[in-house]
């Protein structure tokens, strides 16, 4: 069963059957009979019960929820307790990151500090473009913030509501995967590949012309990869429902994540069976949690990552650490861990210059003379502090390639307003892993 909703509005539910015919059930709103997804956790437990069988719920766009995905208060008003806590974390395993209609990794008023955080972004309005996007709502609209959220809610009830793997969807409703900036073959028929489909509406607001979306802001799609131990459907549903899966914006680039408190830097030179080998059995993947850590140690993490052989070389890989400080404030810091050719952090940020950029927009073209096809990294956490929570996930950017308005530009002979975009970042995230002190 997946079921797809908008912060704390149930949109559908879709039941899935095993069987010879692998059929799919669509239930509308009159037969749930509501459109809270509070009711939804009720209605999957007793599936569960009454059924024998697993349900996981995956909500997408919260982008567009306006502050109401990743709220910290019931539709009534009340704070989380534990029993809603522990149910919601039991169902949402896994969240949307990255879709057509924008990425939900965070956003530059939320992370200022996040040079690459300014990436396909929808911050106007919600969904039907019916009420505009404030400043208070964007803590609860963006997944990073949520993680944070989550370690928040954890130290005060013990249980993490928001303790979800990172995921991707195209979100298109063509049948096509067509996520591929040269191929985008548009979210629907009404942006079917055409001259003029970049300045089309793709939404049109009833309340004010400000919050209109149009075809250009649109983006190709994400993707989701599952580290499965065989192909089987079986296999993937346990690797979603340990959430060891990451998202990318489109592209096929893997990432592979380790975290344990013995891991060494040698490590990373064993070939792919054995490090792999060596990341479960001393320590954690992606999806995972760190615990009791041996006296004066931190953790310590292991990544590979290689690109997409279609696509563009990688820029550099990154870790992205969120916790809660001493006082109970939500803190997150960006760490470039590994990167392409002989850049020098600077010295004072710690910052690595941007790899530059080989696209020419004009032809719609761009070369891989600049990244790597690789990028190994080993991190020890400086400032890890065993009595406060925290969280880590993995982030890979690629070299900036054309976007597919270029590819647009370039296929049909037409010129665009200067504000579209016409270069992309894609990149990929991990779900995270997290630590948690012990209970006391």
């Amino acid at each position: 069963m997946d079921a797809e909703h908008q912060g704390n509005n149930l949109h559908r539910i879709v039941v899935f059957r095993d069987g010879p015919d692998r059929t799919k059930q669509v239930i509308p709103f009159s037969e749930f009979d509501s459109t809270n997804v509070e009711d939804l956790w009720k209605y999957l437990a007793d599936y569960e019960e009454k059924t024998g069988g697993r349900v996981m719920a995956i909500p997408h766009n919260s982008n567009l929820s306006c502050g109401q995905m990743f709220a910290t208060k019931t539709m009534d008003g009340k704070p989380f307790d534990k029993k809603y806590a522990a149910m919601r974390s039991r169902f949402e395993r896994l969240v949307e990151a990255s879709q057509s209609k924008g990425d939900s990794e965070t956003t530059p008023k939320l992370s200022p500090n996040d040079r690459f955080a300014d990436f396909e972004r929808w911050n106007k309005c919600n969904i039907f473009g019916m009420v505009a996007t404030t400043p208070e709502m964007l803590p609860y609209n963006y997944c990073r913030s949520a993680l944070k959220l989550g370690l928040e809610q954890e130290a005060q009830l013990g249980v993490n509501p928001f303790k979800f793997g990172f995921i991707g969807g195209s979100d298109e409703h063509t049948s096509l995967s067509t996520t591929r900036a040269e191929n985008y073959f548009g979210v629907g028929a009404i942006a079917e590949p055409k001259p003029e489909r970049w300045k089309e509406l793709f939404m049109k607001s009833s309340v004010d012309p400000k919050l209109n979306m149009y075809m250009w802001e649109m983006a190709p799609g994400g993707l989701g990869g599952v580290w499965a131990r065989e192909n089987t459907r079986e296999a993937i549903w346990d690797a979603m429902e340990r959430r060891e899966v990451y998202c990318t914006s489109g592209t096929r680039p893997t990432v592979r994540v380790f975290g344990g408190w013995d891991f060494q830097a040698k490590d990373l030179d064993s070939p792919d069976p054995v490090w792999v080998e060596q990341g479960y059995a001393k320590g954690v993947s992606m999806g995972g949690d760190l615990t009791k850590p041996p006296k004066g140690k931190a953790p310590t993490f292991m990544i590979k990552a290689q690109y997409d052989p279609d696509g563009a070389f990688l820029d550099r890989v990154q870790i992205i650490k969120g916790w809660l400080d001493a006082k109970g404030v939500m803190q997150e810091k960006v760490i470039d861990v590994a990167w392409s050719g002989d850049r020098k952090p600077d010295p004072k940020t710690g910052q690595v210059p941007l790899v530059g950029s080989t696209v020419d927009v004009k032809n719609a073209t761009w070369t891989n003379t600049i990244g790597a096809p690789q990028l190994t990294g080993f991190w020890q956490d400086p400032d890890f502090d065993p009595a406060l929570h925290a969280f880590y996930y993995v982030r890979v950017i690629e070299i900036p390639t054309p976007r597919w308005t270029a590819y647009d530009c370039k296929r049909f002979g037409v010129k665009m307003d200067d504000e579209v975009p016409m270069t992309v970042t894609n990149r990929a995230y991990t779900s995270p892993i997290w630590y948690s002190p012990a209970a006391k």
